[in-house]
């Protein structure tokens, strides 16, 4: 059974969901770079080993990567998930884990990478937003695409109502990305896409508003 290592900075909603699914993996354990990082505490509870990471007590990004690396490596996972993790990563710590570290990201991208996504997309109008899993690259916010859900934007919509919406979709799609990655049902092409084996897309549209 492979096993996956799960990063967090707060309460972790995304890894509460992952821990509360059925998949088809061992979760090995969940870091932190926060002491006081809530999720800790949920991980506990669901019988998950935790570690914490302190970015503070590191002198710049690259020793603070290495002793992340040195623990994560030590429960010696297949996948590095990052769920709600607040410290962009050097591109060495990247290289380390290519093709086997995942991030969620609240967008659809390559649209509005970074944060506060939400509010820009209320201010420019969009009317299809949503969310995104993707491998992680040395390109913030920018990895191969695995899967992504989309929701309407809503005529009366706040920044709290639609992060609450596409929140919902991140706790669907990113049980459903580990488990096809754990089944080995996906890979990466030599131009860094993504490739589903023995899968089969059915094609529909969202449309928003929709049609009359």
């Amino acid at each position: 059974m492979k096993k996956i290592v799960i990063l967090i900075s707060g309460r972790g909603s995304n890894m509460q969901a992952l821990l509360e699914t059925t998949l088809p993996c061992q979760i090995a354990a969940v870091i932190s770079n926060r002491a006081d990082a809530t999720g800790l505490g949920i991980a506990r509870a669901h019988g998950v080993p935790t570690a914490v990471v302190a970015h503070l007590d590191y002198p710049d990004r690259g020793n603070f990567d290495t002793a992340l690396a040195q623990t994560i490596d030590a429960f010696n996972p297949d996948y590095v998930v990052l769920a709600g993790f607040m410290r962009i990563l050097g591109a060495g710590f990247v290289a380390r884990y290519r093709g086997r570290l995942l991030n969620i990201h609240p967008s659809l991208l390559p649209s509005y990478g970074g944060l506060n996504t939400h509010a820009r997309a209320l201010h420019d109008g969009v009317k299809i937003h949503g969310c995104t899993v993707h491998f992680v690259t040395p390109d913030l916010d920018h990895g191969p695409i695995i899967i992504q859900a989309a929701v309407p934007v809503l005529r009366d919509d706040t920044e709290q109502t639609l992060a609450a919406r596409v929140l919902h979709e991140e706790h669907r799609i990113y049980p459903q990305a580990i488990r096809w990655l754990c089944k080995d049902q996906i890979e990466l092409d030599e131009q860094d896409k993504v490739l589903f084996r023995y899968r089969k897309q059915s094609s529909f549209a969202l449309i928003s508003p929709g049609l009359e």
